[in-house]
């Protein structure tokens, strides 16, 4: 079976986080906030988590060098319960739901722009055309992603570089040198801004999906995804920086399609139908690496499960073809179900919870394997520091959502209650 080259994994991680969240989020943030100094700082501080849990996946891999991501590494660290709940949440909320999010935002640029069709159906049909390329072969698979998220980052690119040449003055359009407000950052409206960031950055771990299909896992996962990290963490700032400077602030609160706003700002009428049509392709790009990576962890659970085992079927090429239409199938429910606020709030949570858990499982793996397999083993610099910041972040996040968000926390309650009997259920043969 041919592996995925590293190239693809970073293809996968970049694409993966560079989505709908950095497209969209800013939007919401400013209906509670104005000071773009806080705003940067926010997404810096996302960047920082995105990077600090990078880290920790980055041991767990090497550590544990199997595909499924979440659901392998709580199977092995924590108990098999905990990782057959996080395999259901990551197939079907960590990817389902931002793919649904992905192509809804996907269909609006396209409306935007110049297409008069329902964003829902536009949507739907690119989720079908992407689980049909994923279900074919592993070449077509690798080397779509490969192209589409290098045709991704030169767009961008080309749209901050075309955004800072029609602003020269930039950096005193970001910036007064007035003291920052302590009261403004940790404000509701700031921790209700940073649920939007995370959602931004959550991909980060895309590659430990894949780790069983990776060219040497352990040598080429922590290059993979420090390098996929660090580069988007730049990227958002950039962008954001460009969308605060390009457009007046009152024209972009509450707005889904901020590429949209912007560029008409930038260029005109006929330039802003130009980059919602770009935009539109870039994201073609993240809904194709969300169900190239997404499957993977319905693929061992039904490996790990007899009444799932339709699940773990293979193609002739190996790729999960049955995990894959069934994610497929759940994304086009959020999507014909749920707004998009609904959906991101919802997905942002889920994720953060499911990283902020496996996070805590490298302090099992460290006490299990207190010495290194073999010198060559990757391990955490600074330990402990990357895996406390990660939790102080994303636990400070999720407590605040808790209070904030009680229909969403209730739903996710519900569904550990019932997932235990489910579990207990697809042991079983059929």
């Amino acid at each position: 079976m041919k592996l995925y080259a590293p190239k693809v994994a970073f293809a996968v991680v970049v694409a993966n986080m560079v989505g709908t969240g950095v497209f969209t989020s800013l939007g919401f943030q400013l209906l509670g906030l104005s000071d773009t100094r806080v705003i940067l700082l926010l997404w810096l501080i996302g960047g920082i988590c995105a990077l600090c849990g990078a880290l920790c996946y980055a041991e767990l891999g090497v550590r544990h060098p199997e595909s499924g991501g979440e659901y392998h590494f709580l199977t092995e660290l924590v108990h098999p319960y905990a990782g057959f709940i996080s395999g259901f949440v990551s197939a079907t909320v960590g990817f389902a739901a931002p793919i649904a999010l992905a192509a809804l935002t996907f269909g609006s640029y396209l409306q935007a722009g110049f297409l008069p069709v329902d964003p829902q159906w536009s949507a739907t049909a690119l989720i079908i055309g992407l689980v049909v390329v994923h279900t074919r072969t592993r070449r077509e698979s690798s080397a779509g992603q490969v192209y589409l998220t290098v045709l991704k980052l030169l767009l961008i690119t080309g749209f901050i570089g075309l955004a800072l040449l029609n602003s020269p003055g930039f950096v005193g359009q970001l910036f007064n040198f007035t003291p920052l407000s302590t009261a403004d950052m940790l404000s509701n409206e700031a921790a209700v801004a940073l649920i939007y960031v995370t959602y931004a950055y959550s991909g980060w771990n895309a590659a430990t999906y894949v780790l069983g299909e990776m060219e040497d896992p352990r040598r080429h996962l922590p290059r993979v995804l420090l390098a996929g990290c660090g580069f988007v963490t730049l990227l958002y700032l950039a962008l954001n920086a460009v969308f605060l400077i390009s457009a007046p602030v009152e024209t972009m609160r509450g707005e889904v399609e901020i590429g949209y706003v912007v560029a008409g700002y930038l260029l005109g009428d006929t330039g802003a139908t130009i980059v919602a049509v770009i935009l539109a392709g870039v994201l073609i790009s993240t809904v194709s690496a969300m169900v190239l990576a997404g499957p993977r962890a319905l693929m061992r659970l039904g490996g790990d499960y007899p009444r799932f085992k339709w699940l773990g079927t293979l193609s002739d090429d190996g790729l999960p073809k049955n995990a894959v239409i069934f994610m497929g199938g759940i994304a086009l429910l959020f999507l014909w179900s749920s707004t998009f606020e609904q959906i991101l709030i919802f997905a942002g949570l889920l994720m953060a919870a499911n990283t902020f858990v496996t996070v805590i499982a490298l302090f099992i793996s460290r006490r299990k394997f207190r010495r290194p397999l073999d010198d060559s083993l990757y391990q955490m610099p600074l330990y402990p520091l990357p895996a406390l910041i990660f939790l102080g972040i994303t636990g400070w996040t999720l407590a605040y959502s808790a209070f904030s968000f009680p229909t969403q926390v209730a739903v996710f309650a519900a569904a550990l209650i019932a997932g235990w009997p489910l579990y207990r259920w697809a042991r079983h043969e059929a």
